[in-house]
């Protein structure tokens, strides 16, 4: 009689201990079958594709060194090698983002001696999930002209008078989304404000919308473009073009390398954006690249 009783109760610990075990195994089932609630990486590989800001901002306690720099117009000829001889246009920068949402730069150029101060800042980031099906970041730019008024001799006046003439800002909403592994895509609506401009009939204010995308190739390769449309068309008495560039990203370890044919002799978003001067249809294009080394701190 004893050992039937504790056949029994063995039995029934068993048969307890089984529909326990088979309701985990089927939680975890469930909780495996459910994607994760994860953000989508890697939308594009880099903070800038070609000259436009991307939806990336630097990942947690990281620094970047950035060396850009374009080239003179193909079309100068053989005589100048095709623009490598220059003139050149170079920029040097400094970025840093403590926490991954939030990152501040600072830059200067040698075109114009334009100096730049940057904030971005990651409103939305797309999940795998879907539950956010895009990424959304702010950009916010300030830039001062450091060169001297070259007609201050001549005329008996500088432009440059006040130092709020030097000041120039662009302000963008990022909106990317990373349609599959090898496929990313963004647009941006840009608002660029001068405070002086040259001519009294010139605007201060542009808008403009940039297009980019990216397709890699491989796993560290990977062809970019990027396409910026001015809509205000009347801002200035000058002809501007469009800016335009296709490129390749090529990524090394630590290192972002990037090669480009762009229009676009200035780097800085208020050069490129309204100050576009060579068009690609008589081959006023130029080689560039962007190197970058990161950091973490």
């Amino acid at each position: 009689m004893k050992f039937r009783i504790v056949l029994t109760i063995i039995l029934c610990s068993f048969i307890v201990d089984q529909s326990f075990a088979q309701d985990d195994l089927l939680a975890l089932a469930d909780k495996q079958t459910k994607p994760k609630n994860e953000y989508t990486i890697a939308t594009f590989k880099y903070t800038r594709l070609i000259n436009v800001q991307t939806v990336e901002t630097l990942g947690k306690r990281t620094l970047d060194v950035i060396i850009s720099h374009r080239f003179g117009n193909i079309n100068s000829g053989g005589n100048n090698l095709w623009g490598l001889d220059g003139p050149a246009n170079i920029r040097l920068a400094l970025e840093y983002s403590y926490g991954g949402r939030l990152m501040v730069g600072f830059g200067r150029s040698s075109y114009e001696k334009m100096f730049d101060g940057l904030l971005k800042y990651r409103l939305l980031r797309q999940k795998v999930d879907g539950s956010m099906p895009i990424s959304v970041t702010w950009h916010s730019s300030i830039y001062c002209n450091g060169q001297k008024n070259s007609s201050f001799q001549t005329l008996g006046v500088d432009k440059y008078q006040y130092a709020s003439s030097r000041l120039s800002y662009v302000n963008q909403i990022i909106i990317g989304r990373k349609f599959s592994s090898k496929f990313s895509m963004q647009l941006s609506p840009v608002f660029v404000h001068y405070n002086l401009v040259d001519n009294i009939r010139d605007k201060n204010d542009i808008f403009a919308i940039s297009a980019a995308a990216r397709v890699k190739l491989t796993k560290r390769l990977a062809v970019t473009s990027e396409y910026t449309y001015r809509v205000t068309k009347d801002y200035s008495s000058r002809n501007y073009y469009d800016s335009f560039g296709v490129g390749v990203d090529i990524e090394t370890g630590g290192h972002v390398f990037q090669m480009h044919l762009t229009n676009s002799f200035g780097i800085s978003d208020n050069q490129f954006i309204p100050y576009t001067s060579s068009s690609w249809s008589d081959m006023g294009i130029r080689i560039g690249y962007n190197l970058s080394r990161v950091f973490t701190l």
